[in-house]
């Protein structure tokens, strides 16, 4: 017999014991609980891509309407998609701030039950006719360097 082969003790069975498999079923649980809303964040943060695309094709939509007909509610302009590409965001003109033949403001909020219904950090984005870009937490608080730049 060789020094390279493995003999079991006598009286112990290869294999494994249930306390070894419980160790580690138990290790991969926690590092699953600490890894689930890590990916969960970041899918959150690849999502608000959405958002702003939607919000800024919409825009360029209502940008080329002004160059022609000089108003963004002229009867001839095409309409935007009330949702975004990947169906995360409804796309809709500002109530408080409502579309004129000069002014425009457009919202992106999250679809409900969607991810992006639970994410706190940028709840709702936001786009004028000056081109301004804002963004809001969930308990309406400013964040739009955030949100807009740099941070998806």
């Amino acid at each position: 017999m060789s020094s390279m082969e493995f003999r079991a003790s006598p009286g112990r069975a290869k294999g494994v014991t249930l306390i070894e498999l419980l160790v580690a079923l138990a290790i991969i649980a926690i590092l699953a609980r600490l890894a689930y809303p890590i990916y969960i964040g970041s899918v959150m943060k690849g999502n608000r891509a959405d958002a702003k695309e939607a919000l800024v094709n919409a825009s360029q939509i209502l940008e080329r309407c002004y160059s022609q007909y000089y108003s963004y509610l002229a009867a001839n302009c095409p309409t935007f998609s009330p949702t975004s590409a990947n169906k995360y965001y409804n796309i809709a003109a500002s109530t408080t701030s409502p579309t004129t033949a000069t002014t425009y403001t457009l919202i992106a909020t999250p679809v409900a039950g969607s991810v992006q219904a639970r994410d706190k950090q940028c709840a709702s984005f936001s786009i004028n006719n000056l081109g301004q870009q804002v963004a809001y937490t969930s308990a309406s608080v400013l964040n739009s360097t955030y949100c807009w730049q740099g941070h998806n």
